[in-house]
């Protein structure tokens, strides 16, 4: 079954089959990705894995007046900063699942708020990282703050791979803005977790040159890489 990856925005990304539609941390569309999904029929689960408003737009709320057969999966820290009420959603905190005839949905943990999550939706595992990253990556052992975030992404990461090994496509955070050792969470994660495709996010503010900097890594692994040029952009999976 081909599954179709568009890159929305920043970290949000829309997946799709012929069966149905999934739309992640939507905040902004500016090449109106989401409008053919609100015109068509398919089931829409529509999922977000924190409040930070640069994931979370509340006015995803609004599409259930456009249309029916819309599911909202969100984390529960959402509704706990009040940016959505308590009946908006099926909440999902660590650990929690949702699963019907066309989704699977597993929570697991942040290095920040919220959760990332595993998809399953046509055949294939996604995993969105939301804001989990090693976002403080140490400088020396005697960095003992970052040495506690490090330990803490990682043992996030030892979570993850009970549950699973393997994911067909990994959408994983490439942030400059962390310094020079900005993609040692990902490798970190590509060390542990086997993927077939690596879809870098959250580099507005950086550009795409330095997330594109992984392709060669991701190459080395045996894995393969897609870089977004531009929102909108997509691609199919076979």
């Amino acid at each position: 079954m081909e599954t179709s990856i568009i890159y929305i925005y920043h970290s949000g990304f829309a997946l799709e089959t012929e069966q149905c539609a999934v739309v992640i941390d939507c905040w902004q569309d500016p090449a109106g990705v989401v409008a053919p999904l609100l015109r068509g029929s398919k089931p829409l689960y529509v999922l977000a894995t924190h409040f930070h408003e640069d994931h979370f737009n509340p006015q995803v709320l609004g599409w259930g007046g456009i249309r029916g057969g819309i599911t909202y999966v969100l984390s529960k820290d959402i509704m706990r900063h009040r940016r959505a009420p308590r009946d908006a959603a099926v909440w999902l905190t660590k650990g929690c699942e949702y699963a019907d005839g066309n989704v699977y949905i597993r929570a697991f943990g942040s290095t920040d708020s919220g959760v990332s999550l595993l998809v399953g939706l046509g055949g294939r595992l996604f995993f969105h990282a939301g804001d989990l990253n090693n976002w403080q990556p140490p400088l020396s052992p005697e960095d003992t703050a970052a040495v506690r975030a490090e330990a803490m992404f990682l043992g996030e990461l030892k979570d993850l791979r009970k549950v699973v090994e393997a994911v067909d496509v990994a959408m994983f955070p490439i942030d400059a803005r962390i310094g020079g050792d900005y993609m040692r969470g990902l490798r970190q994660f590509a060390a542990r977790i086997a993927t077939r495709l690596f879809v870098p996010m959250h580099f507005t503010a950086c550009g795409e040159a330095s997330a594109a900097a992984f392709s060669q890594e991701a190459e080395a692994l045996g894995s393969c890489f897609w870089m977004p040029g531009r929102a909108g952009d997509g691609i199919a999976l076979p």
